[in-house]
């Protein structure tokens, strides 16, 4: 019996910020009410970009326990729920190259996102970024997750996962059922749709996805900044000279007003109907004004707690190492009855 389980991994590439913390980490908060949950730090995933984006050694052990801090400040409870690092579960790896022998060459060079990532000089990128989905499909289906929520850029690479698990059940069929695991070892998991402002823009320019690697620190709230910053980033934000339209209609030829609309409403858990119900006919700077009290009573505290959990480095590399040892049971479980299926000799006992 195929347990419903959810796997979701952040990569640690530094600088954390709102569009990370609406477009999943709120997510993966509601989630832990309703699913058994695995919540993965994949530091593995982020050295297949530059050192330079990823920070190096000493980098991305603080970005590491970064994520695990936003986790943590957030809400996830690292006793109920897995919060670990990639790197410390061997399995994931050791899967990925299984993978690799049943994932089609034709399959990767398909992946928009390498395309975009790699740019013009692909030949320069690393094999691992170009392998990065086959990793991912290994990190999801070496727990045997049913559920994994993805975003807009992730879609992709959820259907990969599953073509590799459909073709694995398919390729090793009759040693599946041979092995006692029915027609089918790994499930095709689906998808968890996200709630409103999955997708949060730029403070500088409402038609690009907020990011770190904008040159702009105003285009972005960090999860670390304070409550001064947060207040001078939104009264800086971009907008355009109509008051809010009462209606959603409206917002369509307005990306900056969409974004700022959309930020208030998922900050205050409710649809932007709702938000434009109130704000319709007001001018910017009124809601400017609203929207800096909304966001600062709910990201400065995070902020705050988010600095006292990195500078207790001990607790957080705790949390993983305890996450990791959890997790590792699960994932040695799986591999080892991939190897049996597929007909490696495995010491057993």
């Amino acid at each position: 019996m195929t347990i419903e389980r959810v796997f979701s991994g952040v990569q640690p590439t530094g600088n954390l910020h709102l569009g990370n913390y609406l477009g999943a980490i709120v997510n993966f908060v509601k989630l832990q009410a309703t699913h058994n949950c695995i919540y993965c730090v994949v530091d593995l995933h982020a050295m297949t970009m530059p050192i330079a984006v990823w920070g190096g050694p000493e980098g991305l052990r603080h970005n590491t326990r970064e994520v695990t801090a936003a986790f943590i400040a957030s809400g996830i409870d690292p006793k109920k729920q897995i919060i670990f690092n990639q790197s410390q579960v061997a399995e994931h790896a050791e899967l990925a190259w299984v993978f690799n022998c049943v994932a089609r060459l034709g399959w990767l060079n398909r992946m928009i996102q390498f395309k975009e990532k790699a740019g013009k000089d692909r030949e320069n990128a690393s094999v691992g970024l170009y392998d990065y989905p086959v990793l991912m499909a290994s990190d999801i289906l070496v727990y045997r997750a049913t559920h994994v929520p993805v975003g807009e850029d992730q879609k992709q690479h959820l259907e990969l996962t599953r073509d590799i698990a459909q073709k694995f059940n398919n390729d090793f069929s009759a040693s599946i059922a041979a092995q006692g695991y029915g027609e089918a070892y790994f499930p095709l998991p689906e998808p968890v749709i996200a709630g409103p402002a999955t997708r949060v823009m730029s403070l500088r320019d409402g038609t690009k996805k907020m990011s770190k690697s904008d040159p702009s620190d105003y285009s972005r709230i960090n999860l670390t900044d304070d409550a001064d910053a947060i207040a001078q980033k939104i009264r800086k934000a971009k907008t355009d000279p109509e008051p809010l339209p009462s209606e959603e209609k409206g917002l369509e030829p307005r990306p900056e007003a969409d974004n700022l609309v959309g930020i208030y409403a998922a900050l205050a858990g409710k649809p932007k109907s709702e938000v434009l119900a109130e704000f319709g006919g007001a001018q910017f700077s009124g809601f400017k004004s609203n929207l800096v009290d909304l966001a600062v009573s709910k990201l400065a505290p995070l902020a705050a707690e988010m600095k006292r959990l990195s500078a207790d480095t001990a607790y957080v590399d705790s949390v993983l190492a305890d996450g990791a040892d959890r997790a590792r049971i699960i994932a040695a479980e799986t591999m080892a009855a991939v190897k049996d299926i597929v007909g490696l000799v495995r010491k057993k006992g």
